[in-house]
């Protein structure tokens, strides 16, 4: 049995350790029992050396030397690393690009009056997303307005102009940069479309060429599909504010109906909660012997629904399988992405129903109930139905919640963010520029098995805000700190004296909660702000991005556009390109060059911290701001962390 196979290993967090233990009792497998059956994992794969792009193959390279060091086709270990990790951004930026186009269409629906259940809540950004576009709103209904706005951003999929509207966000150091360089985004789907042809066997074998069009299909997600997914989410369901709400499998209620929405999209998960509510459906939930109607949420379906409805959070990726084994889950219902095919098997064992909703994502085992935006608040109804005809099945000596939950914090958009800074930035500006806070970091990504569960998420961002970072997250990393009771005004007490001192006049933690993966564009918006308003580029600012324990395409995309956007950015996992050292050498090096950022890989947290550290202290110095000694950092006793992916 594998080292990760003791609880304590596997995850950090005590409701996750708990309910494995069940898991090991009953022998249920999980995602560590899977990983430690796959080991030794393929070792050409994991250094990127492996190539299936046409059946002359599959080929391989031997990193040694003494075997193939070609293709079949001629492609040497270069090019073949370059390639797989081309393929792996477009896919990346095509799932979450393909997330923003599905809520494009929801909002045009909405706008010809061909929905249920939905309605514009956000008039003024509305407004000010139609302004930043040329259209006219004076005197518009919004309705209008929106069916306009629809069209235009519709155009950033296919246009056939030369570069995507949401840049002019960016300071025009960096569009002046891209434009030079050549990797300027100019629609989102085209941009995935020339990397799967580039890649394709016979076309582009010069590995930076390959790459710095990786940095182009990134950007047009960054700076494209995700903020269309982003920017349109606020306007339907609410551009977020400050709420409390509560977090861990403590969050499920022993004698409610109790409902887990998992994946990523909002559009079926908003309408879900206006379902719950409705007073028939609560009155059977109590027929069926139920104390009420319980809704939870996973991944970022679940930070949708936490920032904008207050929904509580059962857990991050790894815990969607332990939420099933408490015995208290009557429904699971699931979107797209990061949901794992796993979760049918695991449901067997229990009364839980999983039901898929979108004919893109199935899963064999599942109920299948498809989304349309048309019947919305009717498909809605019917699912939290099933639900509660779940719950006389549930057996009341199988339930186990390890836990109590414990509170979080979340939903600070751009817009609350700057509102709680008086309308400007330019008093976090100015405590920056004081070194009353030193910097900031976004720490984001997924959970990996590899990694025990949080470990690297929590033990990060504690480095960090203790040393006067402020730390924004998104996704599986603000839960993770969630749990760990970081995302509270409390934890201010756990910074250095100037953060401490920020947070506490302003009633905010020291991690801020920015939302799910796709708003990750909000921290390219208030990174090109924080530049604007110092008059310099995102490169020059005191800042760095982070993913302790990521492990999906989508997050190998995200990495790229901040790489891309200016901001040095720290691994915890090793991708798959070490068996190419100009590769290596270009994304952990050449690329600070080109863009003025680049990766390094560090999957030791302690370490990590220290070397975003002694970045945020270089790009202080070059700005002439005050500079904290690295003797009196804390944990600079530290070892040094390599500076780049090589070593």
């Amino acid at each position: 049995m594998s080292a990760m196979n003791f609880n304590g290993n596997r995850s950090l967090a005590r409701d996750a350790q708990k309910i494995l233990e069940r898991a090991d009792d009953e022998r249920i497998p999980t995602v560590w029992d899977r990983l430690a059956a796959q080991e030794p994992q393929c070792g050409y794969c994991a250094m990127g050396l492996s190539c299936r792009n046409c059946v002359m193959g599959p080929c391989r390279i031997d990193p040694f030397g003494e075997g193939p060091q070609k293709g079949v086709c001629g492609a040497d270990a270069d090019t073949i690393v370059a390639r797989n990790l081309g393929r792996s951004i477009a896919a990346g930026a095509s799932a979450h690009s393909d997330h923003g186009r599905d809520i494009l269409e929801t909002f045009e629906a909405l706008a010809e009056g061909k929905t249920i259940g939905y309605r514009i809540t956000d008039v003024e950004k509305l407004h000010a997303l139609a302004r930043e576009r040329g259209i006219a709103t004076v005197s518009r209904p919004p309705e209008e307005i929106a069916r306009e706005l629809a069209r235009a951003m519709f155009e950033e999929f296919g246009t056939r102009k030369q570069s995507l509207d949401f840049l002019s966000r960016v300071p025009e150091k960096r569009r002046a940069l891209w434009r030079k360089i050549g990797i300027t985004p100019r629609g989102i789907d085209r941009e995935s479309v020339e990397m799967m042809h580039r890649t394709h066997m016979g076309v582009d074998n010069d590995y930076a060429n390959i790459l710095l069009h990786a940095l182009r299909t990134s950007l047009s997600d960054g700076w494209g599909g995700s903020m269309i997914a982003t920017e349109l989410s606020d306007v339907m369901f609410g551009t977020p504010r400050p709420v409390v709400s509560q977090v861990n499998l403590g969050t499920l209620k022993p004698d409610h109906v109790n409902i887990a929405l998992h994946g990523h999209n909002p559009m079926l998960s908003d309408v879900i909660v206006q379902a719950a509510q409705d007073p028939e459906l609560v009155r059977l939930a109590k027929e069926k012997g139920a104390a009420g109607i319980n809704l939870v949420g996973l991944c970022c379906t679940g930070n949708e629904l936490l920032m904008r409805r207050g929904i509580p959070m059962a857990g991050n990726h790894l815990m969607q399988e332990l939420a099933i084994m408490t015995g208290a889950l009557e429904a699971m219902v699931v979107d797209y992405q990061c949901i794992m095919p796993s979760v049918t098997d695991v449901a067997k064992c229990f009364h839980t129903q999983v039901i898929s909703t979108f004919d893109k994502a199935k899963f064999p085992g599942a109920i299948h109930i498809p989304f349309d935006p048309e019947r919305g608040i009717e498909i809605g109804k019917q699912i939290v139905r099933r639900g509660i005809e779940a719950f006389p099945y549930r057996n009341p000596q199988r339930v186990r919640i390890p836990v109590e939950p414990v509170p979080m914090m979340a939903g600070f958009s751009v817009e609350a963010i700057l509102g709680a800074l008086g309308g400007t930035p330019k008093p976090l500006v100015d405590a920056i520029a004081k070194g009353t806070i030193r910097g900031a970091v976004g720490i984001v990504g997924c959970n990996n098995p590899k990694i025990q569960q949080d470990y690297g998420h929590v033990t990060l961002t504690r480095r960090l805000i203790e040393n006067d970072v402020l730390v924004l997250v998104t996704g599986c990393a603000a839960i993770a700190n969630g749990k760990a009771g970081q995302m509270m005004p409390e934890a201010a007490e756990m910074a250095g004296p100037g953060l401490r001192s920020v947070c506490q006049a302003l009633g905010i933690p020291p991690v801020l909660h920015l939302g799910s993966c796709v708003d990750n564009s909000r921290i390219l918006v208030l990174a090109a702000a924080l530049a604007g308003a110092l008059g310099v580029d995102i490169d020059q600012l005191p800042l760095a991005g982070a993913a302790p324990e990521w492990y999906s395409e989508k997050a190998a995309t995200i990495g790229t556009y901040v790489v891309a956007s200016g901001i040095f950015t720290v691994l915890g996992v090793q991708p798959p390109i070490f068996g190419s050292k100009k590769v290596v050498d270009l994304l952990a090096g050449g690329l600070e060059s080109i863009v003025g950022a680049k990766f390094a890989v560090e999957p030791d947290p302690e370490k990590a911290a220290l070397l975003i550290r002694r970045h945020i202290e270089s790009k202080r110095e070059a700005l002439g701001l005050p500079r904290l000694p690295l003797e009196s950092i804390r944990g600079a006793e530290a070892p040094a962390a390599s500076t780049h992916a090589a070593d």
